[in-house]
C-alpha cells in the first residue's frame, strides 16, 4: 500500500467529493463550473478540492485568473489496482471456500450415488 492510498480512500469517502472527482475524471473544470453543477456554494467546492488535492487526486494548473482541476489520472490508476487486487483476492478466497465446501460432497455423492443408482437399475429389472 502506497503512502497515499489511505488517505486517497479517505478522501473519496464523502458522497460529494467522490461525484467531484468523478465529474473531474470526465473534464477539467473550475471551482465556478463545478459549483453550477452541484448543490453547494462555491466555498464548499472549494474545500472539496483542497482534500482531493492534498490526497494527490487531482492536479491544478493556472488559465488567466482561475484554477483549472482535473483528476489526476495516475492517483485513479492506483485506485483502480488496489480495488482489482482486492475483488481478485476476494473471489479467489471464495471459489476456495466454496471447493472447500463441495469437496466432501462431492466425494459423498460418489460414494453414495453409484449404491443408489445401482439400486435403482435392479428395482426396475424385478
Amino acid at each position: 500500500m502506497t503512502a497515499y492510498l489511505k488517505v486517497r480512500l479517505e478522501a473519496t469517502g464523502d458522497r460529494t467529493r467522490l461525484a467531484i472527482l468523478e465529474s473531474l475524471a470526465r473534464a477539467p473544470q473550475a471551482v465556478v463550473d463545478l459549483a453550477s453543477r452541484f448543490p453547494i456554494s462555491r466555498p464548499a467546492v472549494s474545500q472539496h478540492l483542497r482534500i482531493l488535492k492534498d490526497a494527490r487526486l487531482i492536479l491544478s494548473a493556472r488559465d488567466g485568473r482561475r484554477t483549472v482541476y482535473r483528476a489526476d489520472p495516475d492517483a485513479l490508476a492506483e485506485l483502480r489496482a488496489h480495488f482489482d487486487r482486492m475483488w481478485s483476492d476476494a473471489l479467489a478466497s471464495f471459489q476456495d471456500a466454496a471447493e472447500a465446501e463441495a469437496k466432501p460432497q462431492r466425494e459423498k455423492e460418489k460414494k453414495h450415488g453409484r449404491k443408489r443408482h445401482r439400486s435403482r437399475k435392479k428395482r426396475g429389472r424385478d
